[in-house]
């Protein structure tokens, strides 16, 4: 039992630096502009090994601007997109939290419900999803793995209270807006707005802003889908929307 607890305590202090580290990591983030994410490295190793294996060429676009240097309209699309609560929560829609944990469980059913039903084959186990908030897909990109289980589930949830804790909305957009997915290779938004409309991202207008944010939930599929019907209709509900969102 002693062995037990020494092991236990061993896991505990050990559970507790890494968090300390991710809390050093988001303090310094208040002064230093991040230049990468941990999700960024791993897609600039994937492109990279793809494209030595002649699957692919290298393609990356990054560019960290100035929060003044991003058009307001994209501020505002993003929000009214991904997140219309942003600016009153506290990095966690615990209420969508809870809806999710429901689907998941949901998924888990009928996933074991498949496996009874044919034993002999295999079954993919039920994805994790989550409703989250533009902190918790800051902090899951930021630092953690793209893995989706519940304990990483649980380490981006403390990761988006750290967020709040130590830094204010405006900086939190601003890191997400600089370091989001916008396509094969293309993160933030001074690199979208190149990409898609060949011009700096503070020239973005309201509909082009909306395009952009239309497509953060599925930026590979729109990239090559920009004559989508969905995406124009989505971005004109979008822009009817933004005069809602008031920046701090």
């Amino acid at each position: 039992m002693r062995a037990f607890g020494r092991w236990l305590l061993w896991i505990l202090a050990a559970g507790l630096a890494l968090q300390l580290f991710f809390l050093g990591r988001i303090a310094l983030m208040a002064v230093i502009d991040p230049q990468s994410t941990a999700f960024q490295r791993s897609e600039a190793w994937r492109i990279a090994v793809n494209a030595a294996r002649g699957d692919g060429n290298w393609r990356w676009r990054q560019q960290w601007v100035d929060a003044e240097q991003i058009s307001p309209h994209l501020w505002r699309a993003v929000v009214a997109s991904e997140d219309a609560g942003f600016f009153d929560h506290g990095g966690v829609e615990w209420a969508a939290i809870e809806q999710a944990w429901k689907k998941n469980e949901r998924r888990q059913e009928q996933a074991e419900r498949r496996a009874a039903q044919s034993p002999n084959r295999p079954v993919r186990a039920a994805k994790v999803v989550g409703g989250s908030t533009i902190t918790q897909q800051l902090a899951k990109n930021l630092l953690l793995s793209g893995e989706r289980t519940l304990l990483r589930k649980g380490q981006e949830l403390v990761l988006s209270l750290m967020l709040e804790l130590v830094l204010d909305k405006r900086r939190i957009l601003a890191i997400y807006l600089n370091s989001v997915e916008w396509g094969e290779g293309v993160f933030g938004a001074e690199a979208a707005a190149q990409r898609y409309f060949n011009k700096p991202a503070s020239r973005l207008s309201a509909y082009e802003a909306a395009r952009l944010a239309v497509m953060l939930p599925s930026p590979k599929f729109f990239e090559t889908r920009q004559g989508s019907a969905y995406l124009a209709r989505r971005a004109g509900t979008i822009v009817a929307r933004m005069g809602d969102v008031n920046l701090p």
